[in-house]
C-alpha cells in the first residue's frame, strides 16, 4: 500500500489493518537489526491513541510479551514531568521562572559565588549552568549510595567548564535540584507530588518513579545491555537518588496519555493540568543548541532531515522536521533507551520505548511514523539508522585502534606497583581506592559498588580500567602525575572509546592522595 493510504487509514484504530501491518514490520525490522528483545509503541492523533502495542518479549528467553502495559525505565523523558511540576507551581503562584534558586532552596551552591546568587529556576532546567557535559553524574550513575541531600551539597565543588550561561551542556544534577524545590515549595516530596498530581489526574496507573516499586510490579520489560559483544539481561539498579531527572518507570498506555495532554496544551477534559501559558513556555526555546556534522559518508536520508534551528525548552528539546517543529526527547538508562516525540502543528505524538541500549531501534521506529503522517517520501529508516550505527562504531574503533598503535607497549611503571596503592580523593565525589594484591592493582570507588575493576599496564604511568562488570562498557584510562621526589600527586581518569557513554564523567575527577588519618569520604 502507499504511503498516503497509510496515513490515512492509521486514524482509525483497527489492529488487523494494513497500516498497522506496515508499522509491524518496521518494528520488527528494528528489533531484529538492533537486537531488542522488547519494544512498546504508542501513537497518539487528534486527541486518539491510534496505536498502543508491545513487540518481542520482556525478557530474552522467556516466552513473557511487551504488552502497552509493560513498565519501562523511561530516563530522561521524566525531565518533562519535572518541569511541568514547576510549571503547575507557577500557575499556583507559589514559584515564578526567574526566581533565584537560593529563594526556594537557601543551601544551594555552586562552584561561583556569582553563579549561586544568579541562577533562577529557569537555569536549572536549560543546561547553560557552566557545568560541563554530564558533570557530577558519577554521583548516581552507576548506581550509588549517596542521598539525594548529599548530592546537592556536593554540586558546589564542580568546577565549571564555561562561564555561566554561555553555552548548552547537557546536565542531570541540576534537574535533582529543581526536583527538590517542587518538594519545598509544595510540603511533599517530589515524587508523591508527580504521583499525585499528574499521574492520577491523567489516569497514569501504572507508573511510578521508584526502583522499589518497580521491583514489585508484575508486567516489567527487563533491561538488557551488551557484555564483551553478547547480549545479556541486566539486573534493575537504584537511580531514586536523581529521580526528578530520570527515575520514572511508564509504559506505552501511560505516556499516551501523557502526550495527549501535552499535545492539548495542558488540558484534560474539564479541567486542566496546567495553563497553556505554561505550555508555551516549555516549549519556547531558552538554550541553543549546536546543529552536529554527521559522519563521513553518512547516509542521505539524515541530510532530508538535517534541523534548521536546534533548542532546548523547559524539560524538551526543540527542532524543527520536514519543515514542522518537533517537540521531543530520549532518555537513556541502564539497559533502556525510549524517545518521546511530538508534531504539535499535526496534534500528532509518538511514544517508542525498548529494553535494549540501542537507540537506532526507538529512532527509527519514530521517524517512520512521522514520515508517514507528514506525508514524506518513503525512508528506511532501519538501513539508515544501522549505516550510522555502523560508521560511528568503525570510527570509535579506529580511535581506540590509534591510541594503541601510539602506545610504548615497552615501556615500564616508574614505580612499584605498591606504591600506586591508596586512598584518593576528589572533592565532589569522594574517595577511590586503589589496592595492590599479588603483584596486581584493582580499583574502586567507594560509593558505587559496579565501578571495581583491574587496572593493566598500557604505558609509562598510565593503566587501563577494565571494569568487572563488562556491561559498563566505559574501560578508563587512569593516569598517575608523580611529585619531583617520586611521590604521587593527582590520579586523572579518562575514557578509552569516544563511545563511553557522557554520564561516566571519569575525566571531570581531580583525585588527590587522601590525607593521612582521615575518615572516608
Amino acid at each position: 500500500m502507499s504511503l498516503l493510504r497509510f496515513l490515512a487509514s492509521l486514524i482509525v484504530a483497527a489492529a488487523l489493518c494494513p497500516a498497522q501491518d506496515y508499522l509491524d514490520q518496521v518494528v520488527e525490522r528494528a528489533r531484529k537489526q538492533f537486537e531488542v528483545p522488547g519494544i512498546a509503541v504508542a501513537v497518539v492523533k487528534d486527541g486518539n491513541v491510534v496505536v498502543a502495542k508491545g513487540y518481542g518479549v520482556r525478557k530474552l528467553g522467556e516466552p513473557a510479551p511487551v504488552t502497552p502495559a509493560s513498565l519501562f525505565r523511561i530516563a530522561s523523558n521524566t525531565k518533562a514531568f519535572t518541569a511541568a511540576a514547576l510549571a503547575m507551581l507557577v500557575d499556583e503562584g507559589k514559584i515564578h521562572w526567574d526566581d533565584p534558586v537560593i529563594q526556594h532552596l537557601p543551601g544551594f551552591q555552586m562552584y561561583d559565588p556569582y553563579v549561586t546568587r544568579e541562577m533562577t529556576v529557569r537555569d536549572l532546567l536549560t543546561h547553560r549552568s557552566g557545568l560541563g557535559l554530564g558533570a557530577g553524574d558519577l554521583m548516581f550513575w552507576p548506581a550509588t549510595d549517596f542521598t539525594r541531600e548529599e548530592i546537592i551539597r556536593r554540586i558546589r565543588f564542580l568546577k565549571p567548564a564555561s562561564s555561566f550561561r554561555s553555552r548548552y551542556a547537557y546536565d542531570n544534577l541540576l534537574y535533582l535540584v529543581a526536583g527538590q524545590i517542587v518538594a519545598n515549595v509544595s510540603g511533599r516530596s517530589w515524587d508523591d507530588f508527580v504521583n499525585e498530581r499528574i499521574f492520577t489526574p491523567l489516569g497514569m496507573t501504572h507508573s511510578n518513579s521508584s526502583s522499589r516499586t518497580l521491583a514489585t510490579a508484575a508486567d516489567v520489560a527487563t533491561p538488557h545491555g551488551r557484555a564483551d559483544g553478547k547480549l545479556v539481561p541486566l539486573a534493575q539498579t537504584d537511580h531514586d537518588n536523581n529521580a526528578p531527572a530520570g527515575s520514572i518507570n511508564s509504559c506505552a498506555g501511560d505516556l499516551a496519555k501523557w502526550v495527549m495532554v501535552q499535545l492539548n496544551h495542558g488540558q484534560m477534559g474539564s479541567s486542566r493540568l496546567f495553563s497553556e501559558a505554561q505550555s508555551k513556555e516549555m516549549w519556547t526555546p531558552q538554550t541553543i543548541l549546536p546543529i552536529g556534522d554527521l559522519p563521513a559518508g553518512a547516509a542521505a536520508e539524515f541530510e532530508a532531515v538535517r534541523p534548521t534551528f536546534n533548542a532546548y525548552g523547559l524539560g524538551w528539546m526543540l527542532r524543527d522536521y520536514r519543515g514542522k517543529k518537533m517537540v521531543f526527547h530520549t532518555g537513556v538508562l541502564a539497559g533502556y533507551v525510549s524517545r518521546v516525540a511530538m508534531i504539535p502543528d499535526l496534534k500528532l505524538g509518538v511514544i517508542v520505548l525498548t529494553n535494549q541500549e540501542a537507540e537506532e531501534a526507538h529512532a527509527a521506529v519514530a521517524y517512520t511514523v512521522l514520515d508517514h503522517y507528514l506525508g514524506a517520501p518513503e525512508t528506511d529508516w532501519v538501513a539508515a539508522e544501522a549505516d550510522l550505527a555502523r560508521r560511528e562504531e568503525a570510527g570509535a574503533e579506529a580511535s581506540v585502534k590509534q591510541a594503541s598503535a601510539r602506545r610504548n607497549a615497552n615501556s615500564r611503571p616508574s614505580l612499584p606497583l605498591s606504591a600506586y596503592a591508596g586512598r584518593y580523593r576528589d572533592a565532589w565525589y569522594g574517595d577511590v581506592l586503589i589496592e595492590e594484591r599479588g603483584g596486581k592493582l584493582s580499583i574502586s570507588f567507594t560509593h558505587t559498588k559496579a565501578l571495581t575493576g583491574d587496572l593493566e599496564h598500557w604505558q609509562y604511568d598510565t593503566f587501563v580500567a577494565r571494569w568487572r562488570d563488562r556491561t559498563l562498557g566505559a574501560d578508563a584510562y587512569v593516569t598517575f602525575s608523580l611529585k619531583p621526589d617520586g611521590s604521587i600527586d593527582e590520579v586523572k581518569i579518562a575514557p578509552v572509546s569516544p563511545l563511553t557513554d557522557f554520564s561516566f564523567d571519569f575525566q571531570d575527577l581531580q583525585l588527590k592522595p587522601a590525607p593521612p588519618n582521615t575518615p572516608p569520604r
